[in-house]
């Protein structure tokens, strides 16, 4: 190719294809980010605990960052789709005028994935820190947690030898649970509160919530566990600390 028509050839930014491109990303992108971060997120229901507030606020803001990845993606899958087809064994003629043949795009996708990896990094772990600073508050109850196939037990040990099917938490108290397994792995997961971690037997794990809503919610196992997984679920009844109490009374239980 002579240097005149190297001269002459139109910009990538000018071609038809990439103006629909780019186009179909601004489109995709605010769509993926309304269905995905919003839609999904109101879906869920209220949260019952600062943590699954922060987790979903998380959500929203991981999915809105994260969408003009999957819109461009799309939108690169719906502009191919669109555009006429090329028959024959020779490349057609724009082949020479790819995307990705250009070193502005390629270096600011390699910035632009670093600065979205750093980011969802960093924001983990503020997040990580701040949902288990209730491990060391020397005010949380504690709660063991027992998985078998296919029941949770919940021993409340500062409350004597006091043992139920169901959780029963005051509300606006710190908790601290402690975690295990009879038998295989199963996932202590408390769906509206936003905690979840592995009960492994003859292992101890260790997870905080302080509810802030009184009502009762969904606990469930995350794990397969075997034939009646599914059934593998209770409740949480989150009521004020008069009537904790009186319930913990009501079990043999000392306050």
């Amino acid at each position: 190719m002579s240097d005149l028509d190297v001269k002459k050839r139109p910009s990538i930014f000018k071609r038809k294809d990439v103006r629909l491109t780019g186009f179909l990303w601004v489109i995709f992108s605010v769509a993926i980010g309304y269905f995905a971060g919003e839609v999904q997120t109101r879906s869920m229901g209220a949260p019952a605990s600062d943590t699954m507030a922060t987790t979903i606020n998380m959500m929203k803001v991981f999915t809105w960052v994260s969408a003009p990845i999957a819109g461009l993606v799309g939108a690169l899958a719906a502009t191919t789709l669109l555009s006429k087809l090329h028959f024959g064994d020779t490349p057609p003629e724009e082949a020479d005028h790819e995307i990705r043949n250009s070193p502005r795009i390629v270096s600011g996708w390699i910035v632009v994935s670093a600065v979205l990896c750093l980011f969802a990094v960093v924001w983990g772990m503020v997040v990580l820190q701040k949902d288990d600073a209730a491990l060391l508050n020397p005010k949380s109850m504690n709660v063991n947690v027992v998985g078998q196939q296919w029941v949770w037990n919940f021993d409340y040990v500062d409350n004597g030898k006091v043992r139920s099917s169901d959780l029963y938490l005051p509300v606006n108290k710190p908790v601290v649970f402690h975690v295990t397994s009879k038998d295989v792995i199963h996932s202590f997961w408390i769906v509206q509160m936003g905690i979840k971690i592995d009960a492994n037997p003859g292992y101890l794990t260790e997870t905080s919530v302080t509810p802030n809503k009184i009502g009762v919610f969904d606990v469930r196992c995350a794990e397969l566990c075997g034939l009646l997984h599914a059934y593998m679920q209770t409740k949480v009844h989150v009521v004020s600390q008069a009537d904790y109490d009186s319930w913990i009374q009501s079990q043999g239980g000392k306050i």
